[in-house]
């Protein structure tokens, strides 16, 4: 018996060092970036300087440039995404933003980079794009027709813009958080289910989502190429990329 008492503080002390030890790494795992530890952390897209600061309050860690070639090509390379990209001879992969993307597709993509790198990459929604993109914007959009009936409407308005040729990353605009390309000729997928007349977003049936470009559209979730159609709200856009946001600041060693 005397043993037994002995020992009872003993444990007691133990146990209460492991709590210690607990909530010392949830605080620091809440708030240190993710490192990925065992993971490859060359492959995590560079971020823009500085966190998007939303009307929520909250802060938004956004890609500086959209996904390229050369990126969506490692990861078709390591078996994670079924497509892959080509380029033209006077392009450079390791610039020239990827396109030609169905949802599918860069649904394909963020359980990749998710995987490799340990992080929480993911799509942002509509109404961050909105947010993050507005002071590079037009401050009055492209007219939006939920009707289908209007898709000539649309293709009117549209037919004497000049040309929205993909370019190279950089040569459009860089917002004041240090994200580029946000007006330039690539639509970036979001995470946002366009539901239509039926009003059900479940992602498990959803038939569409927004995309964020020169103006807000919606397109079918298996469109890779616009111009084939496929724009269920909003004017067609030039191309379908994309740019990964996280929640959490992503850190490198």
């Amino acid at each position: 018996m005397t043993a037994t008492r002995i020992l009872r503080p003993a444990v007691k002390l133990s146990l209460l060092s492991v709590v210690l030890i607990v909530l010392v790494a949830v605080f620091l795992g809440a708030a240190l970036p993710w490192q990925g530890a065992g993971k490859n952390l060359s492959l995590a897209p560079e971020m823009a300087a500085s966190p998007v600061t939303l009307s929520t309050g909250a802060r938004l860690f956004v890609q500086k440039y959209e996904v390229t070639v050369a990126e969506w090509n490692t990861c078709h390379d390591e078996g994670g995404c079924a497509l892959h990209l080509r380029v033209r001879p006077d392009q450079d992969a390791r610039v020239t933003p990827a396109t030609g993307l169905s949802y599918v597709d860069v649904t394909e993509y963020l359980n990749w980079i998710n995987s490799v790198t340990g992080g929480k990459f993911r799509l942002p929604t509509a109404a961050e794009w909105t947010e993050m993109a507005r002071p590079v914007l037009p401050e009055e959009a492209d007219p939006l027709f939920t009707d289908p009936s209007l898709t000539w409407a649309s293709a009117y308005l549209t037919k004497n813009l000049p040309a929205r040729a993909l370019k190279p990353q950089g040569s459009f605009s860089t917002s004041p958080d240090g994200i580029a390309d946000l007006d330039g000729s690539v639509w970036e997928w979001t995470q946002e289910c366009y539901a239509g007349a039926s009003g059900d977003g479940n992602p498990l049936r959803c038939p569409a989502y927004f995309v964020g470009g020169e103006h807000v559209a919606a397109m079918f979730y298996l469109i890779r190429d616009p111009a084939r159609g496929g724009c269920a709200v909003g004017s067609p856009p030039a191309h379908l990329g994309m740019r990964l946001v996280s929640d959490k600041p992503v850190g490198r060693q």
